[in-house]
């Protein structure tokens, strides 16, 4: 809700616009799913490694502990709660993945500014996340 801080770090999006028929992606562009994410985390050495290479030099709280070294360069924009409540910019990134979990729930991945590892888990669809495209 602050134009400003949407500029450096991007909209956040519940679930269902990820999934939209209507298309949150650009043309010639698709919302990275669970797996292709786990294709970007091998590629870059597995999830316990693959989070500092991700994360961008600039943005995270205390440093972030950061190379951007893959050129992802992920900026903790954090995320939009249940409630409505906006928690831990500075200091995590989370983004959607294009892929369901359960009814209730879908995938996501995020970055943390202390450690090095990108994570994977799921939450409420109803949550504001990053969300990050692909070319097709």
């Amino acid at each position: 809700n602050d134009a400003a801080k949407g500029e450096k770090y991007g909209k956040l999006y519940n679930w269902y616009a990820v999934n939209d028929q209507r298309g949150l992606a650009p043309s010639d562009f698709h919302i990275a799913s669970d797996k292709e994410w786990t294709i970007l985390s091998d590629y870059l050495g597995g999830y316990d490694v693959a989070g500092k290479t991700m994360k961008s030099i600039d943005g995270w709280y205390d440093g972030g502990n950061s190379t951007n070294a893959s050129g992802f360069t992920g900026l903790p924009g954090g995320f939009r709660d249940y409630y409505g409540l906006f928690e831990n910019r500075g200091k995590n990134g989370y983004w959607w993945s294009s892929s369901e979990y359960f009814i209730p729930y879908a995938w996501y991945h995020y970055l943390n500014y202390y450690k090095g590892f990108l994570n994977r888990n799921y939450n409420f669809k109803e949550i504001g996340l990053s969300v990050r495209c692909l070319r097709d």
